[in-house]
């Protein structure tokens, strides 16, 4: 059972690229990413992080390419990557070539910081060769100096401008394999200008709140400027940028999705703040079944309520629930139908039992009809 929209979100339509095995763009999900913040030439560390991201649902990976031991580092890296590589480039345009030839899914660049034509050519080659698509990245901080000039300070007219001169370079040579992104950590510079930018192209657009902060003011600032964007149907990946470990990024990234109904991944729990009327710890609860549920990949909704007055309501709308009633009389839920009473001690025990077996004939279903078709 799923909770049904206010209102769908209607995707702004986009071209569709790849990143490895990911598609970007038209109908397509919208992907979630982060960056690993080890050393790219330190195989195993980056490698570990990388499987704890698409362990908690990253569906790309970015890593930092500074130097040519990190791009050496890729063929071990792409080899064994779980999801999708983008190498981020700055600059160095042998990184870039680099970067292509041994495995990269994506390059993130900024062409005009390439240099001359006879570079950017050479990179965009080694793209097409090694079948690479492109991020052109434009963020505030990284403005070419003619259009910082002109603008005096970084404007959505000043990062749109510098995406269509990026966008122009790469036309130009026939790619047109790429998504854009053009970021701020600024949250109303960066919505104004994804907004503008969307009316003028149709290339799929990577999102984010550039330099974000800390968990919870950064979160904060990228739910509101995402969330402002894909309510109006723009965006086709996401990155939340903390300065925390990067499994965190992808959860909110995540959760922001799922908040918008634009992803089913894991349980969804709906649960109240608590107050002096719940009739068991709510808060703790909570924590404790994030933490025993974080492995189920099933989209499966779980309501946790600690007294009478809005649980029943909520229960009605999810899979599983629980309804606080106090030491041994808070009511189970299953699909809103009462089912029985459960004393304090047993909820958790019992929750975890009733989603992973949901889980669990849920796929079963599942599989069933994939071979069936």
């Amino acid at each position: 059972m799923s909770i049904r929209p206010f209102r769908d979100i209607k995707r702004r339509k986009t071209k569709v690229i790849n990143v490895g095995k990911v598609k970007i763009g038209g109908n397509n999900p919208i992907s979630v990413q982060s960056m690993t913040n080890t050393l790219t030439k330190n195989v195993k560390e980056t490698l570990n992080q990388i499987n704890n991201i698409s362990e908690v649902g990253g569906d790309i990976i970015r890593v930092s390419c500074p130097d040519e031991a990190s791009t050496d580092a890729l063929k071990e890296i792409t080899k064994h990557s779980p999801i999708p590589v983008v190498a981020d480039i700055h600059f160095h345009f042998k990184r870039a070539i680099e970067a292509a030839e041994n495995g990269a899914d994506c390059l993130r660049i900024n062409p005009g910081n390439i240099g001359e034509k006879n570079k950017i050519t050479q990179v965009i080659s080694a793209a097409k060769n090694n079948n690479c698509s492109v991020r052109i990245g434009v963020n505030s901080g990284s403005l070419e100096k003619d259009i910082l000039e002109k603008y005096r300070e970084p404007c959505p007219e000043a990062l749109v401008e510098s995406a269509i001169r990026n966008i122009k370079i790469l036309e130009d040579l026939d790619f047109f394999n790429f998504k854009v992104s053009v970021k701020s950590s600024d949250v109303f510079l960066s919505i104004k200008a994804y907004k503008e930018l969307s009316k003028v192209i149709d290339y799929p657009l990577h999102l984010g709140i550039t330099e974000a902060g800390s968990f919870i003011p950064g979160s904060i600032k990228s739910s509101i400027g995402l969330g402002n964007l894909l309510l109006e149907g723009i965006g086709d990946t996401i990155r939340v940028s903390l300065s925390d470990d990067p499994v965190e990024e992808i959860k909110i990234g995540n959760e922001i999705l799922k908040s918008l109904n634009l992803k089913n991944r894991g349980v969804k729990i709906i649960s109240c703040p608590s107050c002096a009327r719940q009739g068991f710890q709510v808060i703790d609860t909570v924590k404790i079944l994030e933490e025993k549920l974080s492995h189920i990949k099933t989209p499966i909704t779980l309501s946790i309520i600690g007294c009478v007055v809005n649980g029943p309501g909520e229960a009605a709308l999810t899979d599983i629930g629980i309804t606080g009633g106090g030491q041994n009389s808070n009511m189970l839920y299953l699909k809103g139908v009462q089912t029985e009473k459960i004393g304090n001690k047993d909820i958790i025990s019992k929750v975890v039992e009733l989603v992973e077996k949901k889980a669990e004939e849920i796929n079963i279903k599942k599989n069933d009809t994939s071979k069936k078709s």
